[in-house]
């Protein structure tokens, strides 16, 4: 199995990121976002304790830009799974610039790590699936357990046209998994809309993307994709599509 995390040659900046902004697409962004924003307050209003998952994806980008500057009451929080890309760090920080504010950051559970690490090996993950989702768990679902504790909602950046395992998803659904409300106000949405969002309004992302990396992880399970591959084709590429997810988003 090959475990290079990126096996493209330096190409000019990824197309996807710059779509044309026509007036059709600016239209269209401008239905979703309102959309997106009445999703939230309603979420708001009916259950109060909200809180967003922000893992600095492109998505993840545009809910904290609506969310930051409509001011609603909704917590942000991010997992720091310490094997991150450098590039999604120095995101984190500016986004904390851009709108004055803290994430409040989780991590997983040292000695967990530290055990894994030795039993296993400190790249284990490539050896099964099992090994991997052992790594997930630790370093996201868990984490992700403690910050939903004693929310009653949560949101996600989550779009339906990201994968296979994606392909149904409702804008809303209760999370049996968390026990609790699941938001995905651009569930709908498409690639293109996502960034021509981020254009129109100048939304901070990942330089990551603009190298052929539409989707973020951990370092070394993320790598670049071809022109034409499914968006999520970098994430975990040694497993199968139709079932490769870390656990964060899984259907109990």
């Amino acid at each position: 199995m090959d475990q290079t995390v990126s096996f493209l040659k330096p190409r000019t900046t990824n197309p996807a990121t710059q779509p044309e902004l026509t007036d059709a697409l600016v239209a269209s962004v401008a239905v979703k976002r309102a959309q997106a924003l009445e999703l939230l307050h309603g979420a708001v209003d009916e259950f109060s304790e909200v809180t967003f998952a922000n893992s600095f994806g492109a998505e993840d980008m545009v809910l904290t830009d609506i969310i930051a500057t409509e001011h609603l009451p909704i917590e942000i929080f991010s997992l720091d799974t310490g094997r991150l890309p450098a590039e999604t760090y120095t995101l984190m920080a500016e986004t904390e610039k851009r709108y004055d504010m803290r994430f409040k950051v989780f991590f997983p559970r040292a000695e967990t790590v530290e055990a894994y690490v030795r039993t296993h090996g400190i790249n284990a993950f490539y050896e099964s699936i099992d090994l991997r989702k052992a790594c997930c768990h630790m370093r996201k679902v868990e984490p992700l357990q403690r910050a939903l504790a004693g929310k009653r909602a949560w949101v996600t950046g989550m779009r339906a046209a990201q994968s296979a395992t994606r392909s149904e998803l409702p804008v809303r659904e209760f999370d049996a998994g968390n026990k609790l409300e699941k938001f995905s106000p651009l569930a709908d949405w498409s690639e293109k809309e996502v960034w021509a969002y981020i254009r129109l309004h100048t939304v901070p992302y990942n330089a990551l993307h603009d190298q052929f990396y539409p989707s973020i992880g951990c370092a070394p399970c993320t790598r670049a994709i071809a022109l034409g591959e499914d968006v999520r084709a970098g994430r975990w590429w040694w497993e199968d599509p139709t079932s490769k997810e870390c656990g964060l988003h899984a259907k109990k």
